[in-house]
């Protein structure tokens, strides 16, 4: 059995990993609890800066040590004190998904607990639910789907569109579908996509579900 705590910047990410990851790996004997960051004492959800995410990364990897702690943190919109930001060599990297990596390894680094595997979503989690536009049919009144897969098509993979303040998933969906709501809408709209799709089209984001089974064959 392997437990693996799971650091999430919201409600979003906390209700995807209830409903999509927990069902999906229990019966290979991996199970996940997701722990909302803390952004002051008594308010939960957002990444506000990294010494106040950094101390609960440590915390929860010192308090638990035979669990794991990883994260489900958007790229998007990340503070700047965050390890390896400002970075130029990692910065000016061109290939997204090298960079993520760098930027993973410096945060594992400077966490420095041997149970800790740091994940950022590329570029926040909205980026998922390009997977299978049409999926939004199912929730949204008058979803607009042929706009969204028109988005779609313009990249390689979802994990692609990009990490300004316009055109960020998140912005593009609102700007396109003003009813959507992130909470309630987008782990539903994940689940109907399936989590094999998602892996399938998402290289970083399956790249991180691979190390945390390859745990389960380690132990």
């Amino acid at each position: 059995m392997i437990r693996v705590n799971i650091l999430v910047e919201g409600q979003t990410e906390e209700t995807f990993v209830r409903d999509v990851l927990i069902p999906a790996y229990s019966s290979a004997g991996i199970f996940f609890t997701a722990i909302l960051a803390e952004t002051s004492p008594g308010h939960k959800g957002g990444i506000v800066n990294y010494g106040k995410t950094k101390r609960q990364l440590v915390r929860l990897c010192q308090r638990d040590q035979s669990a794991y702690v990883t994260t489900m943190i958007d790229y998007y919109g990340l503070p700047t004190d965050f390890p390896g930001i400002n970075d130029s060599a990692i910065s000016n990297e061109v290939n997204i998904q090298t960079r993520m990596e760098l930027l993973e390894s410096a945060l594992e680094l400077d966490v420095n607990q041997n149970n800790f595997i740091a994940n950022y979503l590329l570029h926040e989690f909205e980026a998922l639910l390009f997977c299978q536009p049409d999926k939004f049919e199912t929730w949204l009144d008058n979803a607009p789907v042929s706009d969204l897969e028109r988005v779609r098509a313009e990249f390689p993979t979802p994990e692609h569109i990009n990490n300004s303040p316009q055109t960020s998933p998140s912005k593009r969906i609102m700007a396109m579908a003003p009813h959507y709501k992130k909470v309630l809408h987008g782990p539903m709209i994940a689940g109907d996509i399936g989590l094999e799709n998602i892996r399938q089209q998402c290289p970083h984001f399956n790249h991180w579900l691979e190390r945390i089974e390859a745990l389960a064959v380690n132990n």
